[in-house]
């Protein structure tokens, strides 16, 4: 599974560095010099014989400029190249992330698809996606009848993961599920 870890924005320059929206906690990491990441076209060319997105680009050099990551891939020469990789998103494939240290820490990828369960076991629904609100990330439950479900991750609403067991058990606050 592919985890995005940025967005490609705009050139800076004329030498093919770009602008990174980034998505991910680790930048230093994902971004530093070798490392590989996996792409996502944002738009693919119509014209025969013009650049394509290659499946993945190489970091050459990152460096941080008023609160933007710029980043140089290998090969990417001149704003023209740097401009069409403009909405592509970069990743790293999920079996390349190490688990987190911290037991009660969670990678969206090891949340998405699990059951949601009352603690007297009914089923809500699964877990789709994960938004990440300024104050807490959100699960965002997919319900077999009606519309999704936003349930706050603390640890309050949402008391246990059961990671092997591919279920999230929550204690839901009255009302959530009629808003």
């Amino acid at each position: 599974m592919l985890l995005v870890v940025g967005r490609i924005g705009k050139p800076h320059g004329i030498r093919g560095e770009v602008t990174v929206e980034v998505r991910t906690d680790e930048p230093e990491a994902r971004f530093a010099p070798g490392s590989v990441l996996v792409t996502e076209p944002g738009v693919v060319p119509a014209e025969p014989g013009a650049w394509r997105v290659p499946p993945t680009l190489t970091v050459e050099s990152a460096r941080w400029h008023q609160g933007r990551l710029l980043v140089v891939f290998a090969g990417v020469v001149g704003r023209d190249v740097a401009e069409a990789l403009r909405n592509t998103l970069v990743g790293v494939d999920s079996a390349d992330v190490a688990e987190p240290d911290d037991p009660e820490e969670f990678h969206d990828h090891q949340l998405v698809g699990l059951a949601v369960v009352t603690r007297d076991g009914e089923r809500l629904g699964e877990v789709d996606r994960i938004d990440h609100a300024p104050a807490s990330d959100l699960l965002v439950v997919r319900r077999p009848a009606g519309s999704p479900v936003l349930v706050p991750f603390v640890k309050a609403i949402v008391p246990e993961v059961d990671l092997a067991g591919g279920r999230v058990v929550v204690d839901l606050p009255g009302g959530l599920l009629d808003l």
